[in-house]
Parts: C-alpha cells; structure tokens; sequence
C-alpha cells in the first residue's frame, strides 16, 4: 500500500513539475542574465535554451523573464522560481558531495579577496573545528573586489556600503586604518609624532584597485592634509606585499585593522598612534538571494568576527 502511494505521488510531481531540463536551462539563464551565456554553459544552442524558456513560461502560465532590447530581466514571478531553483540545487550539490566523499559535513564555498583570505581567514583556521564542527570550508579567493560574484558561491566576503542586489548582507565589522610598522623598523627610527613626520618616514603603498581600499594620499586626505610630495619606500600591487614589507621592516604600511589585528597581537606590528581614519564601508557577508540563512551561515559569521587565536609554540627538546 506504502509503494502504491509513493508511486502515486511521484506521478503526481511529474504533473506539477515542469521539465527538468527547462528548469535547469532557466536556472543559468537567470544566473547568468543572458541567454548566450547559459547555451555556452550547457553547451547548447542559444535556440534551443530560448524554446526551453518558452515552453517553461507556457506551463507555468506567465511570463519569467522581460525581454528588452539588448538585455533581460526577471519578472518577479521568474524571481521567485530562480530563489527556489537555486536553493534546491545547492542541496542536490551538497547530498552528492555528501554520498560521493562518503562523509555528513557539509561544504560551504566561501569567496573572498586575497588581503581578506590571508590576514582574516587564514588566521582562524585553528578555530574552525571548534565553531563549525560539521561544516567543511572550501576557499575561493579572488583577485579583485569586482571578480565576486554571489551565486557562485555559498557565501562572499565583501567591503563596500552593504548595498548589493545579487544577495542579503550581513555586517561583519566596521574598518579603521591606520599606519603600522615593524619593531626592528621602530627600533632603527624615531616615532613619527606628526602627520608631516609620516610624509618622510618612508611609506608602503599598495594599489586601492585589490580590494577598494585607500591609499596614502586618500588616507592623508581623510585627515585633512595634503602633502604634494610623499616618501615612498615601495608601491605594491597587492596589499599582502605591501604588509609582508612592513612585517620585514622595510617602512611604514597603512593598517587595516580587521586584517593586521593578529599581527598587532603577536608583537610582529606596532599600531602607530594617533593617526586613524575611520572608512564610512564596513565588512559584509553576502548570502546569495534563493539561499538562506541557515545556522551554518549565522556561525560562520561568528567565526569571522571573533578574535584570532595564536597557534601553540611548540617545544623543541634536544
């Protein structure tokens, strides 16, 4: 009687359902908000992905994407099914993960920035057992802000004014920048006292284009001064550089604080007073729209936010 009913109810989805390839088709045009774009995915014809859609509209009874001229967008009916879609095959993605590795932890894709990824992340990791025993992270790091792309990925890390359509923000920290510096470097030159004294003690730059962050004469701005001529020790495209420079006591770096805390921490820079400027953008989370909050994404924020832990010395014995 049990499988009669099964059997049933089975049939009974393929009623309701529409055809799975016309789903999936839908998902990537959504995804992807294009339809060439999708048929490249999927490896079809642009034709065949645009009949798909058509015949999906004509079994739901109305229309999921507006047409324009060189561009589409979701109706709100389309929004709705592209939300559920979407949250449904990340469970599918994850049961097979689960069922091919032969494990219950779940995988969360996490993207973030390369500044992000190695001053935020990477010194956490001793934590992560403890606060997501049932959780494995898998790392996405990108090269610049822009390249982020919320559905893609689980959840992204991003610094900007909490403002995006691709997914719901949730705020990790606020920001404060401010010079650091080496001991040894410390140690070979008097502290700067002044903003003037900053001007000439040689600086480390790295590009704001890695993460949209600012850079010395932005940060000197900020304060109120402008200085036409800075010294200059050494401009870096990548901010990580630009910190491994001041760490080897090459000059003075602008310190994110929510990056260089650990640092801070372990004696390996000295937050230089009482230069501050305090960004109006603060850290987000982004949970891509169609995917929810769940607790794994709660804990994981937690995670962010809490405070490094220095990994234990270990004691060597002759």
């Amino acid at each position: 009687m049990k499988n009669h009913e099964t059997n049933n109810n089975h049939k009974g989805y393929r009623r309701i359902i529409p055809s799975m390839t016309a789903l999936l088709q839908f998902e990537a045009v959504a995804r992807h908000n294009s339809f060439t774009l999708a048929a490249a995915e999927l490896g079809v014809s642009q034709a065949a992905v645009s009949k798909q859609i058509k015949l999906l509209e004509e079994n739901v009874g109305t229309q999921l994407f507006q047409r324009m001229h060189r561009n589409i967008y979701l109706t709100e009916a389309g929004q709705t099914l592209f939300a559920i879609i979407s949250e449904a095959l990340q469970k599918i993605a994850n049961g097979f993960d689960q069922i091919l590795e032969g494990n219950e932890k779940e995988e969360i894709v996490l993207s973030s920035t390369a500044p992000v990824s190695q001053f935020r992340i990477m010194p956490r990791l001793n934590t992560l057992v403890d606060a997501l025993p049932h959780v494995r992270l898998r790392l996405s790091t990108q090269m610049f802000l822009g390249d982020l792309k919320a559905p893609d990925f689980d959840m992204d890390i991003r610094f900007g004014n909490g403002h995006w359509d691709d997914g719901e923000a949730i705020l990790l920290f606020e920001e404060e920048v401010f010079p650091v510096c080496s001991p040894a470097w410390l140690a070979r030159n008097p502290m700067p006292s002044t903003l003037e004294d900053l001007t000439t003690a040689g600086l480390l730059d790295a590009e704001a284009t890695s993460e949209g962050w600012i850079t010395w004469p932005a940060w000197f701005k900020e304060l109120g001064a402008s200085y036409s001529k800075l010294t200059i020790n050494l401009r870096c495209s990548l901010y990580t550089d630009a910190i491994q420079a001041a760490v080897n006591g090459y000059g003075i770096a602008l310190g994110w604080g929510r990056m260089v805390d650990h640092l801070i921490d372990s004696g390996e820079l000295v937050k230089l007073e009482p230069f501050v400027v305090r960004p109006k953008k603060s850290y987000y989370l982004i949970v891509p729209k169609g995917r929810p909050v769940t607790a794994n994404v709660t804990a994981v924020v937690q995670w962010l936010q809490s405070k490094a832990v220095p990994p234990t010395k270990k004691i060597v014995t002759e």
